[in-house]
């Protein structure tokens, strides 16, 4: 403020800083509000799917170790059964930040092992492990996504937080200092004019 220049010019240039920095306060206040609700909206989905994927999980294991305890190690078995390379990971953007998207192509079961060798319970360890698959890529997209929104969102809070508390207050005070100091210098060149005046009219 003690290098701002009391000048018309400058004030006008201080009121569009000042319409400026109110603007991008109300704008990263609706992006943070924004990304709080869909990281909400994430923390629900990601409990749900956690509160799930252990019970999913356990089946799982539950079935394979049955499966080893009737079949023998099943180690053979499963080296018949094709390595899953369907991930896709893409992107989609809220509000500028960029959320994992990560797609698997549905299971196709098919028997890799043959029916005469093996039982039920190795059928049912395949189609546990392909749901718990499923769910893991899901928590992962979810947890992913939950993080990334959590730091956009404290760099959000931050800019905002340093418009409204710094910005701001720091446009106004220069305002009311350019303002004030305009009024005064008008007041004196008033003072000045009327003195100037009054001399001239007692010199004639």
């Amino acid at each position: 403020m003690a290098n701002t220049v009391p000048t018309k010019a400058n004030l006008m240039a201080m009121q569009k800083s000042l319409a400026l920095a109110k603007l991008g306060y109300e704008l990263m206040d609706r992006k943070k509000n924004i990304l709080v609700r869909e990281m909400m909206q994430l923390i629900d989905e990601a409990k749900e799917v956690d509160k799930n994927i252990n019970a999913v999980f356990q089946k799982a294991y539950k079935s394979l170790q049955m499966a080893n305890i009737t079949l023998g190690l099943c180690s053979n078995y499963v080296r018949n059964v094709p390595i899953d390379d369907s991930f896709e990971v893409d992107c989609k953007s809220v509000m500028g930040v960029e959320l994992p998207t990560i797609t698997c192509e549905k299971t196709e079961y098919k028997n890799y092992y043959g029916f005469d060798t093996t039982n039920s319970y190795l059928d049912e360890a395949y189609f546990n492990f392909n749901e718990a698959k499923r769910m893991t890529v899901r928590l992962a997209q979810t947890q992913s996504s939950i993080y990334r929104l959590a730091d956009a969102i404290k760099k959000t809070q931050k800019r905002a937080n340093a418009l409204n508390n710094i910005m701001i207050p720091q446009f106004t005070r220069d305002i009311k200092y350019i303002t004030e100091a305009l009024d005064e210098k008008e007041r004196e060149d008033f003072t000045r004019l009327k003195v100037v005046k009054r001399n001239k009219e007692n010199t004639e």
